[in-house]
């Protein structure tokens, strides 16, 4: 070969790789999303949600020489809870953060390319601080939600909005701060707002338009839409019966919320989206078990047809929400999901069928059922734990105050868990605390809090309340567990290396040995790491990155548990970490 030509060739290999590297997002690349090793397509690390990678140029042992590459701060005085996963595609890193904001970044220096702030309105209401948990990414758009209920699509090269697309009212409480999710060539989106009264659902678009493709609302009782391509709905038929599990006309402002939006697995077709509370917190003025709130429902995502629930808290009187994602994975030849639910009971559940395989505590303190019934799926309730009937107080304003455990912000809120293949073990962030609660009178007011209860959360335990634990699917046992003095509320990832990354609200990121628990790095971010890290390699380089700023839920409503950990201090910024030479 003469020189000419090897010149040619080699220009040409050079052409066809920065071609690739500018390759929009397919549903293929997403399909294989979770193998990826050097871009992080979607939140869970893969629609699956098992927030595992195969990378293993960091390992147990090497861990220990892992440095920053760079940081860089979201800037401003916008900062409180920062819950973002970034994504990683075309040398750029996309990163939401509090009060609707995106940000794209040059994965090798850490410069900002452009950012996006959304304009909010006055008015806006969310329940558990002004947080964000990711975009999605496809063709060449980046896609996320915002806390006055809308869509936004911005070209990812230049910041520039390509559509927006109106999702609630948010006067009437409706927002959105999960990450959509892309399932079969649609953009599938939940919304929150449970505590004021909603009705939650998902809705499948094009994510390339905004248009809608379907709506599937998780209220039993609510029609379900199709639209063709002129935009035209028809009827999709009713999810359920009306009135069979709700009394009255509390089913039209049911709650069941989608807020943390779901996952999908290519081998059942299905999309699992886990539904919040129902509205309102007063158990009493709704007997039943209230279809489908506190659930997981499985949709079919070509149809919008619920194939199947599966209830973790019928008649919820606790918030217990069942919001929390469905994981997909393989055990003993068949596929099932894993489900640390807010009720603190772990669930495994054929990802197919919806049957119940298995369900066992992952807390050490559960109040209010004594176990779930693996015949019929349904919980063992413990009646006299159950917050009293306020028609029958003494001055009809109060109901008996019982001691719960867990506290409603659950065994496990919205910091996703992740799945190791390898080690056959989920990490679970897990917060041990109880509330003192009751329930008080409450009638629905169009966008005002529609709970009918009070609280205080308390700590259980004097040495701990969060505890990062390694639980086995199949025998339920607590292989290991780390704990935590603060609660935990960021996510976990576990990678072939053998390791569990995570973060405290005492603002380190850690690195644990898989199967052991040992600690083997950590390092200060400077605020609350309440968000999950991912990582990806760029050449011949592994990289580690987490969002840390601390907020969200706890500081807002945490009651004694509040009070306790007042001294942890706010941020913005996303550091990411390289071993050095």
């Amino acid at each position: 070969m003469n020189k000419k030509m090897m010149t040619m060739m080699v220009a040409l290999a050079t052409a066809s790789l920065a071609y690739a590297a500018e390759a929009p997002v397919t549903d293929a690349m997403l399909a294989g999303a979770a193998g990826n090793t050097h871009e992080v397509l979607s939140f869970g690390m893969g629609s699956e949600g098992q927030r595992f990678s195969p990378l293993t140029q960091i390992n147990t042992k090497t861990v220990a020489k892992l440095v920053p590459a760079w940081s860089m701060s979201f800037g401003g005085e916008k900062q409180r809870g920062q819950e973002s996963q970034p994504l990683i595609h075309n040398g750029k890193m996309f990163i939401t953060a509090s009060y609707s904001r995106i940000y794209a970044v040059d994965l090798k220096t850490g410069t900002k390319l452009w950012k996006y702030e959304h304009r909010l309105p006055e008015g806006i209401m969310p329940c558990c601080d002004v947080v964000n948990r990711g975009a999605a990414l496809y063709g060449n758009l980046v896609i996320f939600g915002t806390l006055d209920a809308q869509l936004v699509a911005l070209d990812q090269n230049t910041g520039e909005v390509v559509w927006k697309e109106k999702v609630g009212d948010y006067a009437a409480g409706y927002s959105m701060t999960a990450a959509p999710l892309i399932a079969k060539g649609l953009l599938l989106t939940g919304v929150s707002g449970g505590e004021f009264g909603i009705v939650g659902r998902v809705d499948a678009r094009d994510p390339m338009t905004g248009q809608l493709v379907w709506s599937r609302p998780t209220v039993e009782g609510h029609m379900g839409t199709r639209y063709d391509k002129d935009g035209k709905a028809s009827d999709n038929g009713i999810s359920g019966t009306v009135n069979k599990t709700w009394p009255g006309e509390l089913w039209k402002t049911g709650g069941a919320s989608t807020w943390m939006g779901g996952t999908y697995d290519a081998s059942t077709g299905l999309a699992y989206f886990g539904t919040g509370n129902p509205a309102p917190w007063n158990s009493h003025l709704r007997p039943g078990d209230n279809l489908f709130s506190s659930s997981t429902v499985a949709i079919d995502v070509s149809t919008g047809t619920i194939k199947w629930a599966y209830q973790n808290t019928p008649n919820d009187a606790w918030d217990f929400d069942g919001a929390n994602e469905f994981v997909t994975f393989d055990m003993d030849g068949k596929r099932y999901g894993g489900k640390a639910d807010r009720n603190g009971f772990f669930y495994v559940i054929d990802a197919k069928s919806g049957k119940l395989h298995n369900a066992f505590p992952f807390v050490r303190k559960i109040t209010w059922a004594s176990g779930i019934d693996l015949k019929t799926g349904r919980p063992n309730f413990i009646a006299a734990n159950r917050p009293g009937d306020p028609t029958k107080g003494a001055d009809n304003t109060k109901g008996s105050t019982v001691f719960s455990a867990p506290a409603f912000l659950g065994a496990k809120n919205q910091m996703p868990m992740a799945y190791n293949p390898g080690t056959k073990l989920f990490y679970v962030p897990a917060n041990e605390w109880g509330m003192d609660i009751w329930n008080e009178p409450i009638s629905y007011k169009k966008g005002g809090a529609y709970l009918g209860a009070g609280f205080t959360i308390r700590p259980i335990f004097d040495d701990y309340i969060g505890a990062l634990r390694a639980i086995d699917p199949k025998t339920g046992k607590i292989v290991w567990e780390v704990k935590n003095n603060a609660p935990l509320w960021g996510g976990v990832m576990s990678t072939a290396g053998g390791l569990v990354f995570y973060g405290t609200p005492e603002g380190y990121l850690k690195a644990l040995d898989a199967k052991s628990g040992k600690e083997l790095w950590k390092f200060q971010t400077g605020s609350g790491v309440v968000a999950p890290p991912v990582t990806w390699q760029d050449g011949d380089t592994q990289y580690v990155a987490v969002v840390s700023g601390w907020g969200g839920a706890v500081p807002l409503w945490g009651g004694e548990v509040a009070k306790k950990i007042n001294l942890l201090e706010q941020g913005g910024s996303v550091w990411v970490f390289k071993l050095t030479k």
